[in-house]
């Protein structure tokens, strides 16, 4: 018998009461769970998106795949981190978040395609999609408010 194969893309997954409408609607409303820095639209097939996190990250999203109620998918078209040798790690890497029901709740399956225990920001990275997704995203589908980057303040 072949060994189970273990997963070495990062995924969580969430459960909510919510419906797969509101669960879909709080995914693409980026600015409300993950930064308030995000440049360019964040709802339709085709968008580009750019995430800011100060000097430390920056990242060109595209959607590539947006099914109602179902599924969000963004391509990492560009990244850049200033702390790890290589600076595009994520680069062609796909943010996939799938949405179905399971008993009385909604499930939302987030996984990070190609973000992979080999990269040198994996743990940093594993620790901040585990803070935006089941805190964040979760606050804003529950509770209607997330914890984004907040908007910063250049005077």
């Amino acid at each position: 018998m072949a060994a189970p194969e273990i997963a070495a893309d990062f995924t969580t997954v969430l459960l909510v009461d919510q419906t797969p409408e509101e669960v879909f609607d709080a995914i693409n409303n980026v600015r409300g769970w993950w930064s308030e820095e995000i440049e360019g639209g964040t709802d339709k097939l085709g968008s580009e998106f750019t995430y800011r996190y100060k000097d430390v990250h920056i990242c060109k999203m595209k959607i590539i795949e947006l099914v109602p109620d179902k599924k969000v998918v963004w391509l990492v078209m560009d990244n850049y981190f200033a702390f790890t040798k290589d600076k595009t790690e994520w680069k062609d890497t796909k943010i996939s978040f799938e949405i179905s029901k399971k008993d009385n709740k909604t499930k939302i399956e987030f996984t990070h395609i190609g973000l992979v225990p080999e990269f040198e920001c994996y743990s940093i990275c594993y620790e901040g999609w585990s803070k935006y997704i089941n805190s964040s995203l979760h606050s804003l589908i529950t509770g209607g408010k997330g914890q984004p980057n907040l908007k910063e303040d250049v005077n």
